[in-house]
């Protein structure tokens, strides 16, 4: 079964064997991801197909390399293929004229292929990780994923039984040897995989042959059905033939290095990656079942002897923490309201002030959030940190902050915020885009030789003055951390009860 990984450790040995060490060009192609789940089908050293939701990547140069962090979807039909001819061209321009060295291109396909796991299995439910490396650039990719993957939070073993002494792979396997990653021989890879490892990594075949992934044609895919059957393929550069004939649920295009020379020369059609995303996912994404969405958190126990006891306090630290961990935005919060006619609505703002008085934030007092506000001075803010398994909720009644507090606000805004906030009249109904961008660019040329923008009446801030916190940490099991504050008078003075609720 030229091709399968092998259903024996000896086979394993000997398809890495039959593995060449290109001397020149950077050819390579998917190191694939399992996520073993017991089976019958699954014996000792058989990487072979296993069950869904089994996950396999394949990792290539310009072929099939991986990164997942994207959740843009590019029709697959209009997306270019490569053959294996222009995949090798592709590497020789890439590593000739255009000066990218192996260990640059190797980096990056290991990068995608750690961050290819990491979006679709997190570490808190998939931590252990067994990458098997080829001697060539491919296993190199798989062990510049175990590195990353170590650094994600995971716990990565790697099987590399044919190492070459090259300075290059050398250097990966001190790299990983000073992380303490156990290095496995094919002899002591476990009977059943599935029962020592939530996910395998195939990085045994580079595309410079016909044989990727293992068992694939390079160009014509599994042609005899004995190839494996994988979830998950990650594409560098550009997919290959072969990935027509990929038939699961996660195709995802990676490296996001590719010049326009080459794009124009090969006529490439490439999705756009989003912000700053690695990667961008090809085709549909599979349907899921919603209710089997679920986070298992772990986190450090948030314990009431720990925490701080005025409330105001204890939202600083956390506040201080999702800043240290570069979250996006941690300073967005829901904001719901009612009006008199007890209908709720939430909507997201950002905060702009917290202090002894309260949580502030600046809108539009002519909104609809204004107008409930208007007649119900009561509101509940909402802040989730999901990096941190974090969120906090407070209550309590509003009121607008001073007009010279707006004021000053208004003018520290960049100039286009100020002219935006005079042209919305937040929550109207508008023809359309235009009309807003026609309004500003009048406002743009009346203010140009203005240097202060008048801050209009109908915009500027508000105050919640808190009557209750509550600090929730995500924990496994759903057996969460809830602790909630409470004003409540001692000795004449206001002080904050701490009590502890059911998850």
């Amino acid at each position: 079964m030229r091709g399968v990984l092998g259903k024996s450790r000896k086979m394993i040995c000997s398809l890495l064997s039959q593995a060449p060490v290109s001397p020149a060009y950077y050819y390579r192609s998917s190191p694939s991801i399992y996520k073993p789940k017991p089976s019958n089908r699954f014996s000792w050293g058989f990487l072979a197909p296993i069950p869904s939701p089994a996950i396999r990547v394949f990792c290539s140069k310009p072929g099939e390399v991986g990164g997942l962090m994207a959740s843009s979807v590019q029709n697959q039909g209009s997306i270019s293929y490569l053959t294996q001819r222009e995949a090798a061209e592709v590497d020789e321009t890439l590593m000739g004229p255009l000066g990218f060295s192996v260990d640059q291109l190797m980096e990056l396909a290991g990068l995608s292929v750690a961050t290819s796991i990491n979006e679709v299995y997190k570490p808190s439910e998939y931590n252990r990780v067994l990458a098997i490396c080829g001697p060539g650039n491919n296993g190199g990719d798989g062990l510049v994923a175990a590195r990353h993957l170590y650094h994600f939070g995971y716990k990565p073993f790697v099987c590399y039984p044919k190492r070459t002494q090259k300075p290059l792979y050398s250097g990966l396997v001190t790299q990983l040897e000073s992380l303490s990653i156990p290095f496995l021989s094919v002899d002591e890879l476990p009977m059943d995989l599935s029962k020592d490892f939530d996910i395998l990594v195939d990085a045994m075949f580079g595309f410079s042959f016909h044989d990727i992934p293992s068992g694939w044609h390079v160009e014509e895919g599994d042609v005899g059905g004995d190839g494996i059957k994988p979830d998950m393929l990650v594409s560098l550069t550009a997919p290959k033939l072969c990935a027509k004939k990929f038939s699961g649920p996660h195709h995802f295009l990676g490296g996001r290095f590719v010049p326009p020379a080459i794009a124009e020369k090969y006529k490439l059609q490439l999705p756009q990656y989003p912000g700053i995303s690695m990667c961008v996912r090809i085709g549909k994404p599979p349907q899921i079942d919603i209710s089997s969405l679920r986070e298992n958190y772990i986190s450090p126990e948030f314990l009431e002897e720990q925490v701080e006891a005025d409330p105001l306090d204890q939202f600083r630290k956390w506040f201080d923490d999702a800043m240290a961990a570069n979250l996006k935005e941690p300073n967005a919060m829901a904001l719901s309201t009612t009006g008199k006619d007890g209908k709720p609505s939430s909507r997201m703002v950002l905060l702009k002030g917290v202090d002894k008085d309260g949580f502030v934030w600046f809108t539009n007092y002519e909104s609809q959030k204004a107008r409930q506000l208007s007649e119900n001075p009561h509101a509940a803010l909402l802040f989730y940190w999901d990096g941190l398994n974090r969120q906090v909720r407070v209550e309590g009644s509003v009121e607008k902050v001073s007009d010279e507090e707006s004021e000053q606000y208004f003018h520290s805004r960049p100039r286009g915020s100020q002219l935006g906030a005079i042209v919305s009249k937040q929550s109207t109904v508008i023809p359309g885009r235009h009309v807003l961008h026609q309004q500003y660019k009048e406002l743009e040329e009346k203010y140009s030789k203005e240097s202060l923008i008048p801050k209009p009446k109908y915009w500027g801030g508000y105050r919640l003055k808190p009557e209750r916190f509550e600090f929730w940490q995500g924990q496994p099991s759903r057996l969460h951390d809830r602790l909630e504050y409470s004003p409540q008078e001692t000795d004449g003075k206001r002080v904050w009860k701490i009590v502890r609720l059911a998850p």
